[in-house]
């Protein structure tokens, strides 16, 4: 276009931008359009800086320039708000988009179908229930339309921040329903370690004439391995290629391995893994380790930490997992040495973040050890007796504190939720929802 002497006008630079959008590496393709768009004198123009919004949006180390671009529009309209929220969301800075949302709200500017699912999906992501139950409100107040697309996303903030019972409600006044709707509620069951109910909505699903997909089949595999059901968890691997023809991948593999790991078939577990048709990965190796130290097969779950250090060297988990089986066989000297190794390499374990929801704000504490507990105290100490207390940790909660919680639960006369990073807890009256099967 240029060769021949012809000028863009502000129509060419979004299609343009777009293009660089769904390119490998679109910022920095981008960065020489928006030079262009500089140099044309077109960098004022809303649509095109909406779309260079969008552009630097797309990759998390770009997400200030576009934040610039952002704060440096003279006016904003629904869609600019979209594209920076939508890049916060993407790049995984859930509270970022939440608070940028809330901006948004403060300044008078509706929200379209589109945003309200990018902040839904940011809420599943924090555990924020109650927000996700303020915009099903807001919706409905504001009669935004309710498409498929925003009551899947919806349902699924319900379930995965801990109202169940919700989205399976929604999910049953839902006039059309897509296999994302019944996965989305055969999945939040599944988080929930209610496994019955998940295989009855599968079954449900099938009868409805909704063929599953692979990864209905992960959610319903899921269920079955929160839920110790072993014998309808190999039925449903089974039936997946003779009854639907989905050639098994190797996230249902490592289902079928997480299954038979916590109910304590860590030989089965072993031996299916020898038999997968493609190489495991670490989260499969990594879930064997788990079940070794669980379940007291000490030196096998040290053999395979090691075997596994050789071909990946750089992951914390690893390290950790090892470090704790030197423990527990209180071998402190190779513990240290581990420990040791790790800091050596420069590698950092990630460390455990808890957060909670209180007078309608997050409050977050990340502590090297135990931050649920913490997060259970300040609760207590700022509302009222008989509130329920719901925390989202972000790493697997340890027998320590699941034991705590139990014995908390019950002096306190309190509900406590837990969204750790397989599932949910529920204590009270001194049990678990999970009946000690995490």
């Amino acid at each position: 276009m240029l060769r021949c002497r012809l000028l863009p006008n502000k129509f060419t630079f979004p299609f343009l931008l777009r293009a660089c959008a769904s390119l490998p590496e679109p910022t920095s393709v981008g960065a020489q359009v928006h030079a262009c768009v500089v140099k044309y004198g077109y960098s004022s123009d809303p649509y095109v800086r909406n779309t260079l919004i969008h552009v630097y949006s797309g990759a998390p180390s770009s997400l200030d320039s576009a934040r610039d671009l952002f704060d440096r529009m003279p006016k904003t309209s629904p869609v600019t708000w979209c594209a920076m929220i939508g890049g916060y969301v993407r790049s995984g800075f859930s509270h970022k988009a939440v608070a940028l949302f809330r901006e948004m709200q403060g300044r008078g500017i509706q929200p379209d179908e589109i945003t309200v699912i990018l902040v839904l999906s940011a809420c599943a992501d924090l555990g924020a229930l109650e927000l996700v139950r303020w915009l099903g409100s807001y919706v409905e107040r504001e009669n935004i339309p309710k498409a498929l697309p925003l009551c899947n996303a919806l349902l699924d903030a319900l379930a995965k921040c801990g109202d169940v019972d919700g989205a399976v409600a929604l999910f049953e006044r839902m006039h059309a329903k897509s296999i994302v709707s019944w996965t989305s509620v055969i999945d939040g069951l599944a988080l929930h370690g209610r496994g019955n109910e998940a295989v009855r909505v599968f079954e449900m699903m099938k009868g409805a004439g909704v063929v599953p997909d692979g990864v209905a089949f992960i959610s319903v595999l899921t269920a079955c391995c929160h839920s110790g059901m072993v014998e309808e968890g190999r039925r449903y691997f089974d039936s997946m290629k003779s009854d639907f023809g989905i050639e098994p991948q190797i996230e249902h593999y490592g289902c079928m391995v997480d299954l038979f790991s916590r109910v304590g078939m860590v030989e089965r577990a072993l031996e299916f893994v020898r038999t997968m048709p493609m190489e495991p990965n670490p989260v499969i190796w990594r879930m064997l380790i788990g079940a070794c130290r669980v379940h007291g097969r000490l030196e096998l779950g040290e053999r395979i930490a090691k075997n596994l250090l050789d071909k990946d060297p750089t992951h914390d988990s690893t390290y950790v997992v090892l470090s704790n089986l030197y423990a527990l066989r209180r071998q402190w000297q190779k513990k240290w040495e581990t420990r040791r190794a790790m800091s050596e390499r420069g590698i950092r374990k990630v460390p455990g973040c808890s957060s909670v929801e209180l007078n309608e704000e997050d409050k977050e504490d990340a502590l090297h050890w135990h931050s649920e507990k913490l997060a259970v105290a300040f609760v207590l100490l700022n509302t009222p007796p008989g509130t329920r207390i719901r925390i989202v940790k972000n790493l697997r909660v340890c027998g320590d504190c699941h034991a705590a919680f139990k014995f908390i639960a019950k002096v306190y006369d309190r509900e406590i939720v837990v969204r750790d990073r397989n599932r949910f807890h529920c204590f009270e009256n001194g049990a678990c929802s999970c009946k000690d099967f995490w």
